[in-house]
């Protein structure tokens, strides 16, 4: 899995006009799902965004997590996070993993978040969606679960 991570203070996705996901302060998680992904990487990856240190206490270091500070999440799926344009003009996606699969560990990582306390809003999976968020910081963390970066 991939994820961009963006420390908001509000963010919406709307489908078609309508708002379908909306949180106050939390994270915008952009997520994408790869051929090699299973449901227990969505646990663990969901695990590593609901306690990643990137909130700030009182001296203004970033050692609080969502889960401390009782923030939201906005979830939108993202195939393009496995886009590849290393060698082409086009990136070529064939390392994203096929709907039926993604669609499926986007809900797993969803409700693995939820289990861990965190309120989640989402987007439509494989809609056209507008987002809009208000980055705080600004503070942007790149995740990936092979650990390529």
């Amino acid at each position: 899995m991939r994820a961009v991570l963006q420390r908001v203070s509000r963010a919406k996705v709307t489908v078609e006009g309508r708002v379908t996901g909306e949180i106050g302060a939390g994270l915008m998680v952009l997520l994408g799902v790869g051929h090699e992904d299973s449901g227990s990487v969505a646990a663990s990856f969901a695990e590593k965004v609901a306690n990643l240190r990137i909130f700030e206490d009182e001296q203004r270091k970033m050692n609080r997590s969502l889960l401390d500070v009782k923030g939201e999440a906005l979830v939108v799926s993202q195939f393009t996070l496995y886009g590849d344009a290393r060698w082409q003009r086009r990136p070529s996606f064939i390392s994203a993993a096929p709907p039926e699969k993604a669609a499926a560990l986007y809900e797993e990582f969803n409700s693995a978040l939820r289990a861990l306390g965190v309120t989640v809003a989402t987007g439509i999976f494989q809609a056209m969606m507008s987002v809009e968020l208000v980055n705080e910081g600004p503070v942007t963390i790149l995740l990936d679960s092979d650990k390529t970066f």
